[in-house]
């Protein structure tokens, strides 16, 4: 990932990829036009790099920045001696290892998880792509073992106090989580941070796994992790709506915790099933999920919050960013990183707003949102939390749009995010809006950054450095969402 930046960054290079040659990477460089007659002939173990540039002195630059970053690499690990090159090697080296995190192209990513687990070792896989069947099939290993298979898709955990993935610096406390989300995750982690509190495990278990299709297997056991843990004393479950032959088993089973619990399925529209305990609290949004988890903890009583600001800071935000809006912009259009938050702002927008796209795919001519951490994104390419490129040209995309009133963004933080992610996406904020001045609109730009300061990139720097760019820095997800709804609307 890093090397095919690295390659596009050099001068007259518009194009350039750095893939393993499986069939579908070469499928992926076919598409892209930078697939030769000798790369078709790749096999699954070979690397192709593919460059393509304006000139062949731009193709032999982006060549020599190639053999440099792989000469880095090899020179950085000589000193500490050779990194462990499979599992085996790396269980001889640290043979009190408990946890294995796997991140390898989605098709071999079983098979890796699978010897993990035939090891004795708990799994986070955090491996996108990963075929549905396969997934059913390593839980029910996993949970025969009496072992966690996190995942597939598994982008964030915090295990003993120990940040997985993309998690953030928070500190430990009594509260326990279990999602089938990752940027749900790390919003309801960081919040809960920003309010005083702490986490005692957070458990991801993958974004399927409330299905039907996988039954919830892994939720079930985190609950029940969470239930016997002494450390933990609320408990609260997050994810998309599960299933419909999952619900009633979820309900039984958080109702039966013995501890106080806090229920958000991002989206849900219906009323929470009359099944549910005394103990549990539904919340509303992912930011009352995060604040409901504290009251409890707090044996105080859950309350829901709209915004957190005062409201004439609301209004005046509101009126700074409609009032030069021209008649034709109307529309909020989501360029997202995270899953879980572009779900949320979609199901805010359309609590306020007609002509919603019912879907997170980036499509519809009204009021849209896109995930372009989807499966669909990520193939062959880094995920936007850790290389902007592609949300750079969907917020130039957005910003172009005459119909464009407001580009709403979410701008996530953690250990295995984008050292500066708010500086890389600044200048296609700075390049849409002098698109939209020099056809004689304005463009408004709503976000949330989702971490703590304590964080290696720093929240309260990450959000400084775009409100001194004039976009309007909003305290959660939520909240971003409902302020881009209300300027869309001038109220």
């Amino acid at each position: 990932m890093r090397l095919t930046r690295d390659m596009e960054a050099v001068p007259g290079v518009s194009r350039a990829a750095a893939m393993m040659g499986t069939p579908a990477n070469r499928a992926l460089l076919e598409d892209a036009g930078l697939l030769t007659d000798e790369g078709s002939r790749a096999a699954p173990t070979d690397l192709l790099i593919a460059v393509a540039g304006g000139d062949e002195a731009a193709a032999h630059a982006a060549e020599a920045a190639a053999r440099a970053a792989l000469s880095a690499h090899r020179a950085a690990a000589g000193p500490a001696g050779p990194r462990p090159r499979t599992l085996a090697s790396a269980l001889r080296a640290r043979p009190d290892a408990t946890l294995a995190l796997i991140s390898v192209p989605g098709p071999y990513a079983g098979a890796e998880a699978l010897k993990a687990l035939r090891a004795g070792l708990h799994v986070m896989l955090f491996s996108d792509n990963v075929p549905l069947e396969t997934e059913i099939e390593l839980k029910r290993f996993a949970r025969e073992r009496g072992l966690f298979l996190m995942g597939p898709d598994c982008g964030t955990a915090i295990i003993d106090g120990v940040p997985l993935g993309f998690a953030n610096a928070v500190p430990r406390g009594r509260i326990g989580l279990a999602a089938a989300s990752g940027t749900g995750l790390q919003e309801v982690t960081c919040l809960i941070a920003r309010a005083g509190e702490g986490i005692s495990h957070a458990i991801g278990v993958g974004g399927r796994d409330l299905s039907d299709a996988v039954g919830g297997m892994m939720t079930e056991q985190a609950l029940a992790a969470l239930a016997a843990d002494g450390a933990t004393e609320v408990i609260g479950v997050i994810g998309k709506p599960p299933g419909p032959s999952v619900t009633a088993r979820l309900h039984d089973a958080v109702s039966r915790l013995g501890k106080r619990c806090v229920v958000h399925f991002v989206g849900e529209v219906a009323a929470p099933a009359p099944t549910l305990g005394a103990n549990v609290h539904v919340a509303p949004s992912l930011e009352d999920c995060a604040g409901a988890a504290v009251a409890l903890a707090r044996k105080e009583r859950p309350a829901s919050t709209e915004f957190t600001l005062p409201a004439a800071e609301v209004q005046r935000l509101v009126e700074e960013a409609a009032r030069p809006l021209k008649p034709g912009q109307r529309f909020v259009r989501g360029v997202y990183s995270g899953g879980t938050l572009a779900w949320e702002a979609l199901s805010l927008l359309g609590a306020t707003l007609s002509d919603v796209a019912p879907d997170v795919t980036g499509g519809g001519s009204g009021h849209r949102v896109v995930d372009l951490g989807a499966d669909i994104f990520t193939v062959g390419r880094p995920h936007p939390m850790i290389d902007g490129t592609v949300r750079r040209e969907w917020i130039r995309k957005e910003g172009a749009d005459p119909s464009t009133a407001v580009v709403l963004l979410d701008v996530v933080l953690g250990y295995g995010a984008h050292a500066d992610p708010a500086g890389e996406l600044l200048p296609a904020i700075d390049e849409a809006r002098a698109e939209a001045r020099a056809h004689g609109r304005h463009l408004a730009v709503v976000a949330s950054v989702t971490g703590t300061d304590a964080d290696p990139q720093g929240r309260a720097g990450q959000a400084a450095r775009l409100a001194a760019q004039g976009v309007a820095v909003m305290p959660s997800n939520a909240q971003a969402a409902r302020l881009a709804a209300r300027v869309a609307t001038g109220r």
